[in-house]
């Protein structure tokens, strides 16, 4: 099942092309990236968001960055663009992997200016077209997991739009349908961005994916309702020994399908696996504006953009963006390499050392 949903796309005439996720559902609109600055802006302000989507994106605006500039020194200025690109997301892991990717290329480079610019479209072209296709393979590999009927969790936006196009924990439930079983989703809303309902719940809705669209106070009630046979999640950065960090509010998923014995998956490309994190303890958890739990923003049904507020003025909020779900409360984590399972510390340091097939 191919998704009817792209959220980005590379034109070499135009620059980085973006479906702007703040508008969704009632609108789809289009920004245009033609520089590093303006990726990073939409990176920060969630035009483009998901670990996958967004370091595809960073490294588009390298290449962008490459194209834009003439002269003496493209390489710092490069360099210069890639720490503005760091800093926009800190951490979603892939974002800062696929820079990384990005800048070692520069750094074998023995080639003019030109020559470089040329190079660093096709990596980022390159990234693109193998983050769907990990994509591909995380699906078929937590199909197998999958009954034949399932009704599934899942938490926030880890579909088409989080990633090249096809999705991580929503190309588990695309690649099960696929294969011709009868799968059911329940999408939490997702507060405070609301990824679930504007975004998960339109794009299983778009690609004809049975959803239903929950707060995210109902989980619980439903678990014990024996309503779920599954959960299946993204992550923004998995640490060696198997914690993952996602949008906040996994943990309380994952507590809970512990709790009520409900597999707990946790489906992610190996870009997002960080070797330099022992534990979730070493995550950095970005921390974002008290306004966006304060207030709410969004396109209504009239197309325009509204912001509203349901809080007391002045009163103090917190927005931890992410939180950590610990290994232990992990069933699995599907790959693009395969599944690992605990302990995780052995058979994720397997799938890393893994050749890719």
């Amino acid at each position: 099942m191919q998704s009817h949903v792209k959220p980005l796309e590379w034109r070499s005439a135009e620059g980085l092309l973006l479906l702007d996720q703040r508008i969704l559902p009632h609108r789809e609109e289009w920004v245009t990236c033609r520089t590093a600055g303006e990726v990073a802006s939409a990176i920060r302000e969630m035009v483009v968001r998901g670990a996958p989507a967004i370091g595809v994106s960073a490294a588009y605006g390298l290449a962008l960055e490459a194209g834009s500039s003439t002269g003496d020194g493209l390489s710092s200025r490069i360099r210069a663009a890639a720490v503005e690109l760091r800093s926009t997301r800190p951490t979603a892991v892939n974002l800062q992997w696929a820079l990384d990717r990005m800048l070692q290329l520069i750094e074998s480079h023995e080639g003019n200016d030109s020559e470089l610019s040329g190079k660093l479209i096709a990596e980022a072209e390159a990234i693109h077209a193998e983050d769907l296709e990990a994509n591909h393979r995380i699906g078929r590999y937590g199909a197998e997991l999958l009954s034949q009927r399932a009704t599934i969790l899942t938490h926030c936006n880890a579909g088409a739009l989080a990633t090249s196009g096809y999705g991580t924990a929503l190309g588990v439930i695309r690649a099960a349908c696929e294969a011709g079983k009868s799968i059911a989703v329940f999408a939490d809303e997702t507060r405070p961005f609301l990824q679930g309902s504007r975004l998960t719940a339109w794009e299983l809705q778009k690609d004809g994916i049975d959803v239903t669209l929950i707060t995210d106070s109902m989980a619980g009630h439903f678990f014990q309702k024996k309503q779920f046979d599954a959960v299946i999640v993204g992550a923004d950065r998995i640490a060696r020994n198997g914690d993952a960090a996602n949008k906040i509010g996994t943990y309380t998923v994952a507590v809970l399908a512990h709790t009520h014995g409900v597999p707990f998956y946790v489906a992610a490309p190996m870009s997002t696996i960080d070797p330099s994190c022992a534990s979730g303890a070493d995550i950095p958890i970005e921390e974002r504006s008290s306004a966006e739990v304060t207030h709410a923003s969004g396109s209504g049904v009239d197309g325009q953009l509204h912001t509203i507020s349901f809080a007391p003025a002045g009163v103090e909020a917190r927005h931890p963006a992410f939180d950590v779900t610990p290994a232990a409360l992990i069933t699995a984590i599907i790959t693009d390499r395969g599944i690992a399972r605990a302990p995780y510390d052995e058979s994720i340091a397997k799938l890393l050392a893994a050749p890719v097939v």
